[in-house]
Parts: C-alpha cells; sequence; structure tokens
C-alpha cells in the first residue's frame, strides 16, 4: 500500500515538475518571439526615420528649384518624423505620408529637368530608395515574427500558456489597399 502510494506521489510530482518546465519553456520561447516583434518594429521606426531624413535632403535640394513647394515638404516631413512606429497601423500611416510627400517630391523632379540632373539629387533619390528597400526587408521581417508568435499564441497547449501570461496575437504590417489597386494590369499590357 505504502509503495504503491508512493509511486502515485511520484508519478504526480513528475507529472507536476513536466508540466513546470513546459510552461517554463513556452514562456521563455513567447517572451523571445515578442522581443523580437518589438526589435523588427524598432527597425521599421528606424528605417522610416532614415527615409524621412533623406527625404528632407532631397526637398532641400529641390528648394532651390522651387523654392515654395519645397518648404511646404520640408514643414510637413519635419511635422512628421518626430513620431516613433509603435504598431503595425502606425507603421502603416507613415508610409501612406511618406508615399504622398515622394509623390510631391517626384512631382517637383519631373516639373524642372534639370534638378534630375544634380548629382545630389540623384544620390538622395538613391538613398530614399535604399532606405525603402529596408523599410521593406524590416517589414518582412516583422511579418515572419509576427506569424512565428501567433502560432504560439493560438495553438494549444502553448495558447494556454500565451492566455496566463497575457501574451496577445500580433497585428500584421498590410500593403494599402490604394497601394493594390494601382499595380498595373498585365494582362491588359500585353493584348
Amino acid at each position: 500500500m505504502v509503495a504503491a502510494l508512493l509511486i502515485i506521489l511520484g508519478i504526480i510530482i513528475f507529472l507536476v515538475v513536466m508540466i513546470a518546465v513546459y510552461i517554463f519553456k513556452t514562456q521563455r520561447v513567447l517572451v523571445n518571439l515578442d522581443e523580437l516583434c518589438k526589435n523588427a518594429m524598432s527597425q521599421i521606426a528606424v528605417q522610416l526615420n532614415s527615409r524621412w531624413d533623406a527625404l528632407l535632403a532631397l526637398a532641400k535640394t529641390a528648394a532651390r528649384y522651387s523654392k515654395h513647394e519645397s518648404e511646404t515638404i520640408i514643414q510637413a516631413i519635419n511635422a512628421r518624423r518626430q513620431g516613433t512606429v509603435i504598431t503595425a497601423e502606425e507603421a502603416k500611416q507613415q508610409q501612406g505620408e511618406l508615399t504622398q510627400i515622394m509623390g510631391r517630391l517626384m512631382a517637383i523632379g519631373e516639373a524642372y529637368p534639370e534638378l534630375k540632373a544634380n548629382d545630389l539629387y540623384l544620390k538622395t533619390m538613391d538613398s530614399v530608395n535604399s532606405y525603402e528597400e529596408n523599410v521593406r526587408m524590416s517589414r518582412m521581417v516583422y511579418n515572419d515574427t509576427a506569424t512565428k508568435m501567433n502560432r504560439m499564441v493560438r495553438m494549444w497547449p502553448s495558447s494556454f500558456v500565451a492566455s496566463m501570461l497575457n501574451f496577445r496575437e500580433k497585428a500584421y504590417l498590410t500593403v494599402d489597399e490604394e497601394k493594390k489597386n494601382n499595380y498595373p494590369n498585365l494582362d491588359e499590357a500585353f493584348n
């Protein structure tokens, strides 16, 4: 009888230890993924701020050609680049603002052909494009990490630990619907 109780007690202790180890390991994985998501979002903020700086340099270069329009753009850039990206929605909003300002700068470049030939303008435009590529890559890293986090948060039994420790799904960074609709229709192009 005592031996049977010791065996049952041993099994219970073993199960409790295994559950505790599982919770401990799952918590560590969830924290790691959460930190990776925060890091990726921080990288997006850094790249967007760098892009704002490059756009400011581009606007200052364009100022010699179109004083009023570039002053308005410079004021807009200075007002917007102070914010930091914390959420997927804020990243999407900043990307939209960057796209609008970039469009205005491109219009100035089109209106002044000599500006488009300016070496500083060309170099700055290259750096803007480079930062855009960095933002794109950072967005991909964030979405990949968010996918891993969301799987852990939603799949059983890790979902139990995630809910117990208040881990939530991460929002994905998405492509703006307007941008999707602006892609050329290749079917029409080849007919």
